[in-house]
C-alpha cells in the first residue's frame, strides 16, 4: 500500500558548463504542474541561450531561447534511427543536470520527509543545499598531470 505524501516542488536551471545550480524558484506544492511553474515564474533568460526540457515542460518555449527536448515515439510505430541518435545525445546532457540534483540532494533534508510547517523553511532549505552544492563544485580541484619527461631531464 501507498502512502499519498504532501510534497514540494522547485524549479532549478543547471549551467552544464560550470556544473552550478543558476537559478532556483520558489518552493511550490508538488501537485503544480512543471510547465505552470514555469509560466508563472516568468525567468528572463539570456539572449540566444540554449534550454534542455524535461518531459514535463512540453510547450514551454521562451522567447529568443533556443530549446530542445527529447523526441517521444509515435504510438504503434518505432522511433526512427536518427531520432534515436538525437535522443542518446540529449540524454548524455541530460545526465549532467541529474549530477547536479543528485548533489543538491546529498543534502538529506531535501530529499526526506520534511515535517517542518513553518512558513518559507523549506525554500530556506532549498537555498541553502544548492547553495552547498555550488561551493563544492567551486573548490573541486582538478586532478594533477604530470609529464614523465619533466622527470627525465
Amino acid at each position: 500500500m501507498v502512502k499519498k505524501a504532501h510534497t514540494d516542488k522547485n524549479l532549478v536551471i543547471v549551467n552544464c558548463h560550470s556544473r552550478k545550480v543558476v537559478y532556483l524558484n520558489t518552493t511550490q506544492p508538488g501537485r503544480k504542474h512543471d510547465k505552470k511553474q514555469a509560466d508563472e515564474a516568468t525567468i528572463i533568460y539570456p539572449p540566444c541561450a540554449t534550454l534542455g526540457k524535461d518531459t514535463g515542460f512540453q510547450g514551454y518555449e521562451p522567447i529568443s531561447v533556443l530549446t530542445w527536448q527529447p523526441k517521444k515515439k509515435p504510438k504503434a510505430q518505432p522511433l526512427s534511427v536518427s531520432d534515436t541518435f538525437l535522443n542518446a545525445t540529449l540524454s548524455s546532457l541530460r545526465i549532467i543536470v541529474e549530477h547536479v540534483l543528485a548533489g543538491v540532494k546529498r543534502a538529506r533534508i531535501v530529499k526526506d520527509v520534511f515535517r517542518n510547517t513553518k512558513p518559507y523553511f523549506s525554500d530556506s532549505v532549498m537555498e541553502i543545499a544548492c547553495a552547498l552544492h555550488n561551493l563544492r563544485v567551486q573548490f573541486r580541484q582538478p586532478v594533477p598531470s604530470f609529464n614523465l619527461s619533466d622527470f627525465l631531464t
